[in-house]
């Protein structure tokens, strides 16, 4: 016993000894937390000091005396509103900031008609009247939370609008000044939501459309990146992966980030859909006009994330080599595929680069790698019907045949994700860089009269006769002779200066 004793007190003293060491580097986990959490999106910090700001702002409700003798304990409805109302983005602080506001004074409005209605059956009569239409309009305001619209965008407020219609109208029966709380109420929280709204718009704001805005360029850059790379990951390095696989190598695809990175692509719905309702509560700012066409990006999102599936399924055949691959057929194939998916990826890396700059300037190049992959598709259909598939194995070419029709796919869709982009830039009205920038082709060509002519003088006695050589290349190309009804002069002729 006295053995197992010293042992126990020799555990927990040890115990104690290292709690220091543990409480120290649970601290220092907690501020690489910190750390990492903050360099991810500054922004969170500056939107700390904000609420906190708006917070200090409406406390001089209750700090400062005359304000507090206007309002008095009303007063809190104001920093309740900061609570709940103050939000990351603009568009969200606006849509609670408003729908709390328009739902309270709606609801103080309906309270007091309703404890006017009521009173008017007498003092027996009164509880039953005013029970009833609570029950009516919490019931309908209710349903109405199920519609997919207004849920959306008015469900905060519908929330608020069945609090207080519900407060006003019970503590109206007890309430002997009913107008007087009615109008603190109101006022209070009106306060609350013009801070938080004017902090918001006014101190670094932080614009839901614009995190849209980034977000779908940022996810069609991804499936640019896996595109452009997929090609010579799976045909040039599947033979690699094959010896590394029989030598007992393991291929990670966790090693090449662009292998992963369309899956973010895959769960972007919630957020795009999010971003687009908070993004059309804001005013305009920057080249966001006050009815930018939100509605655009979210399709653009949709095909996005088409996209995004259909390299899933390619992405299941990079590293595999379980199945024996007909290597006649993956030669037949290989080129077309290739330039498919390249062209694909760099027409998508286009229209991203046109949705982040808000410009068509990149639209010609995009046209045409989308029109490139068109043909290489068309020459893979081609290949497919001329190639001898007799005395094949189809185990054996049903891999490849899969990854081609894959990518056949992919090219359609690119071409809707760029017809989209096109319908975006003329709503929204992108930059015309080219039209500014571009000059025509006839004048960049050189002034080659100074370059390839040559200039001698006439040796009679005159000095102001020379003769003027000019080669017949150079003029077919000088805008002189653009200009010459009689046209370009041969070569060897002498005009008289």
């Amino acid at each position: 016993m006295e053995i197992e004793s010293a042992t126990q007190h020799k555990g927990a003293c040890g115990w104690l000894k290292a709690l220091p060491s543990r409480f120290k580097a649970k601290v220092i986990s907690a501020a690489k937390s910190i750390k990492k959490l903050a360099q991810d999106d500054p922004r969170r910090i500056i939107h700390s000091l904000k609420v906190g700001l708006a917070l200090t702002l409406v406390s001089l409700l209750y700090y400062v005396r005359p304000l507090y003798d206007g309002f008095g304990v009303s007063g809190m409805w104001a920093v309740l509103t900061v609570v709940v109302v103050f939000e990351f983005t603009v568009g969200q602080t606006l849509s609670r900031g408003l729908n709390r506001s328009f739902a309270t004074f709606s609801a103080c409005a309906l309270g007091i008609g309703a404890k006017h209605l009521a009173s008017l059956s007498g003092e027996k009569g009164e509880p039953i009247i005013l029970g009833i239409l609570v029950f009516l309009l919490a019931a309908a305001s209710t349903f109405t939370r199920f519609f997919p619209k207004i849920k959306a965008r008015y469900d905060y407020g519908i929330l608020i609008f069945i609090l207080t219609f519900s407060m006003i109208s019970v503590s109206g029966s007890r309430v002997e000044d009913l107008l007087e709380m009615s109008y603190q109420r109101l006022s209070t929280i009106l306060i609350g939501g013009a801070i938080c709204i004017i902090v918001s718009i006014f101190v670094c704001p932080n614009w839901a459309g614009q995190d849209l805005h980034k977000l779908v360029a940022s996810n069609i850059h991804k499936l640019a990146t896996y595109l452009e790379e997929f090609g010579g990951e799976y045909f040039q390095n599947r033979s690699e992966n094959e010896e590394e696989s029989c030598g007992g190598g393991d291929v990670s695809k966790n090693d090449k980030s662009f292998l992963q990175g369309y899956k973010s692509v895959l769960n972007s719905k919630n957020t795009e859909e999010s971003l687009a309702n908070f993004a059309r509560w804001e005013p305009a700012h920057g080249r966001f006009r006050l009815r930018h066409p939100w509605k655009q990006y979210l399709k653009i999102g949709a095909l996005a994330r088409q996209c995004a599936y259909k390299i899933e399924s390619l992405n299941v055949y990079i590293g595999t080599s379980d199945t024996k691959v007909s290597p006649e057929f993956h030669g037949t194939i290989q080129d077309v595929c290739m330039k498919m998916s390249s062209e694909s990826g760099r027409a998508l890396k286009e229209l991203a680069s046109a949705i982040k700059t808000m410009s068509d300037d990149p639209f010609s190049s995009a046209n045409a790698y989308v029109e490139t992959s068109k043909t290489a598709a068309n020459e893979l259909k081609v290949a497919l019907e001329s190639a001898s598939l007799n005395n094949v194995d189809i185990r054996a070419i049903l891999p490849s045949a899969t990854v081609a029709s894959t990518l056949i796919e992919i090219v359609s869709c690119v071409e809707k994700i760029s017809e989209a982009v096109h319908e975006l830039s003329n709503l929204a009205h992108f930059k015309k860089i080219r039209e500014a920038n571009v000059l025509p082709e006839s004048s960049k060509q050189p002034h080659n009269l100074l370059h390839r002519g040559s200039v001698n003088p006439v040796l009679d006695g005159d000095s102001n006769h020379v003769v003027i050589t000019i080669d017949h290349e150079t003029t077919d190309h000088s805008p002189e002779n653009d200009q010459n009804p009689k046209g370009p002069n041969p070569a060897g002729l002498r005009p008289q200066v």
